[in-house]
């Protein structure tokens, strides 16, 4: 069974720092906010502050980078960049997304032609895309970039990755030259180095350890399962 965890900060308790119709929608799914989302939220989520969110799979840290998406947009402030390491994953976060705020916003899923400008995107709001296809769209010089004012990369542990590390870090790296006033939310489950990741990115490192269901460590032998203490 999970651990009962008491949440002090209700979603009632950010709802003047965030547009009405976004808290409408949060405020007839959640009453609480995660421990990871509040640790956000007092790290400074709602003031553009730059976050490194380091907690387990299903803590809530997908929310934590819609709020600070919704919030820029429908404040029109700026565009909202959602980065992801697979195409797959692009997909079922579009799909989320438009499901969930496509009456409010326009939502984008840009992972085709890397030889594209895709000069369509101009015309919305939050767009997903890979890593690979943002590179590609900053190397043709696409002009609606300078309109990003927030930048959401999950698992961004991949930077370690031998394959897609590097590209992750050069466009990470152009757009805190080019977007220097845009807030950066990085999303993670596993990282090793989050202070120093966090120090890198100009961050404030959220760190949690709470997750829905508990994590059981055992070993499996002839038919049973020895859980450790």
């Amino acid at each position: 069974m999970a651990e009962k965890i008491i949440c002090i900060m209700r979603i009632d308790d950010i709802k003047e720092k965030i547009p009405q119709s976004l808290y409408t929608i949060l405020s007839g799914e959640i009453a609480d906010l995660r421990p990871a989302q509040e640790k956000a939220v007092i790290a400074g989520l709602l003031e553009g502050k730059n976050l490194l969110v380091c907690t387990p799979t299903a803590s809530g840290k997908t929310l934590i980078g819609e709020i600070a998406s919704l919030k820029s947009i429908l404040e029109k402030r700026g565009k909202a960049i959602y980065i992801v390491p697979l195409k797959a994953l692009a997909s079922e976060k579009f799909n989320d997304f438009k499901g969930r705020y496509g009456k409010l916003i326009r939502v984008a899923l840009s992972i085709g032609d890397i030889d594209s400008v895709d000069n369509y995107l101009e015309e919305y709001d939050l767009i997903i895309c890979t890593a690979e296809k943002l590179d590609s769209l900053i190397r043709h010089h696409t002009p609606w970039i300078n309109s990003v004012r927030v930048i959401i990369i999950d698992e961004v542990h991949m930077l370690n990755d031998t394959h897609r590390g590097p590209t992750l870090e050069i466009i990470i790296t152009i757009l805190r030259e080019i977007l220097r006033n845009a807030q950066i939310i990085a999303l993670s489950a596993t990282i090793g180095n989050p202070e120093e990741l966090a120090e890198w990115f100009g961050a404030r490192a959220v760190i949690d350890e709470w997750r829905p269901v508990n994590l059981l460590k055992g070993l499996y032998f002839n038919g049973e399962i020895e859980f450790k203490d």
